[in-house]
């Protein structure tokens, strides 16, 4: 940080990490053997839409690369009630390694086009034997994950599971870059896959 900076206070934002991405396979493993939660196969990429012709051909490309490769899933788009454009992955399951690399594609593309302020996570979705379902989620702008977990004792309703929400943060504690700051564990009701 320069010397200026410091004084008025100005702070450089951290810079996204988007290999972080690749230790999500063991992480995952960690979550099924102590938790009991297990990948769903769903993935997404939640970013701002921006206008124009230029960011419309750039999510077409994106689509149309991961749907015309046929060792690829299918790719969706959706929007949620918030305006907030998710680009959703469903792979086997197993194959948390594939999800994650298609989830780094799909904000590296973007990003290598100029649209990496638009970008705001990444979700990967897990789910036990009891109906609890968790995401752990990758916060583009900080580089860190952290876990939501919507109640599953309230359904319909925008509660979360605390608890398991910081069972999931100590047991990954040591294999992801988890976020510290609380505040910056926003809720993302109506994300694919939970």
């Amino acid at each position: 940080m320069s010397f200026w900076k410091s004084i008025l206070g100005r702070t450089e934002a951290a810079t996204a990490q988007l290999d972080s991405l690749f230790m999500v396979p063991s992480a995952a493993i960690t979550l099924q053997t102590a938790a009991g939660l297990t990948p769903t196969g769903s993935g997404s990429v939640c970013y701002r839409s921006a206008a124009g012709p230029a960011f419309a051909q750039t999510q077409s490309e994106i689509v149309s690369l991961l749907n015309d490769n046929p060792e690829t899933p299918h790719v969706e788009v959706s929007t949620d009630s918030f305006g907030f454009t998710w680009l959703i992955v469903q792979r086997d399951p197993q194959d948390v390694a594939g999800l994650c690399t298609d989830l780094h594609a799909v904000n590296s593309t973007l990003e290598a086009q100029g649209f990496g302020t638009g970008l705001l996570c990444s979700l990967v979705a897990f789910a036990d034997d009891a109906g609890r379902r968790a995401g752990l989620v990758y916060l583009y702008k900080q580089g860190t994950f952290y876990p939501f977990a919507p109640d599953a004792s309230a359904p319909g309703q925008q509660r979360r599971d605390n608890l398991l929400e910081i069972q999931i943060r100590d047991q990954l504690a040591a294999e992801l870059p988890m976020e510290k700051e609380l505040y910056r564990w926003l809720a993302v009701w109506g994300a694919p896959g939970l």
